[in-house]
Parts: C-alpha cells; structure tokens; sequence
C-alpha cells in the first residue's frame, strides 16, 4: 500500500511541477533573474506557485509533527537537527549556483526526464554523480 500511495503522491508531484512550468529551465530563470526587475523582464509566477505550494503543505505538515507514525505506517522520519552547520551552508550555496546557473533543481530535473531531452539527461547524471562524490567523501562538517 505505501509503494502505491508514493507512487500516486509522486505522479501528482510531478505534474504539479509540470502545470506549473517548474521544468522549464528557462522560466525558473526567468524567476531568479531578479535583475530582469528593472527591465520588466522578471518573471513573477514561480513565486505563486511556490507561495501555493507552502499554502498546502503547512498545514499537512503540521499535522503530521503531531503523528508519531505515518498514515501508511512507519516511521515518520521527521527532521530534529536545528544546526547552521558549514556543510549545510556550502551545500545550500552549492545548490542555489546549480539552481541558478542551470535552472533545475532535483525534483524538477527527474520530472523534466520524461521529455528525453539531452540537456536534463546530462543533469541529471551530473547531479547523481555529484551525490555520490558527496556520499562517497562523507564530510563531517
């Protein structure tokens, strides 16, 4: 039941991100090229999307820190650690230029790699490899 129920959530998530244009490279840099402004290029829309995305997920959320198990069983696995660590500061810096230089973030990326195209393939490889150097270095920072 829960490889179902992550199946059907998965299929939702994705083509929410498609609806939304968060798999296309060019709109999200569109969003984060906040320079655009003053030339009134920027492109606004990601923010709803994203505004919409936290209007829904807040509340489930919130209700699932009151849960000590999932609703499909097991373990909730909820964050605990509150830590500013480096490791978080130079993996979010490293994520924000990869984000911003490409226009992808993981989710999207996997959801873009429906469309075959060469560009989120070579990514996606990228990204993977990259998580297995970052795996295989174990930092302890």
């Amino acid at each position: 039941m829960r490889t179902f129920v992550s199946l059907i959530c998965g299929t939702i998530f994705g083509f929410g991100l498609y609806i939304s244009g968060m798999i296309d490279p060019q709109k999200v840099l569109g969003f984060l090229d906040i320079w655009a402004i003053a030339e009134g290029g920027w492109d606004p829309s990601l923010a709803f999307v994203m505004g919409g995305g936290l209007a829904v997920a807040t509340p489930i959320f919130m209700f699932a820190k009151t849960r000590s198990e999932a609703v499909c069983g097991g373990d909730m696995g909820l964050p605990t650690n509150k830590s500013i660590t480096p490791k978080l500061v130079l993996g979010g810096l490293l994520f924000g230029t990869g984000w911003g230089l490409v226009g992808y973030c993981p989710g999207p990326a996997i959801s873009a790699l429906a469309f075959g195209q060469t560009d989120t393939i070579l990514f996606v490889v990228a990204m993977v490899v990259g998580m297995g150097g970052a795996r295989a270095m174990r930092w302890n920072g």
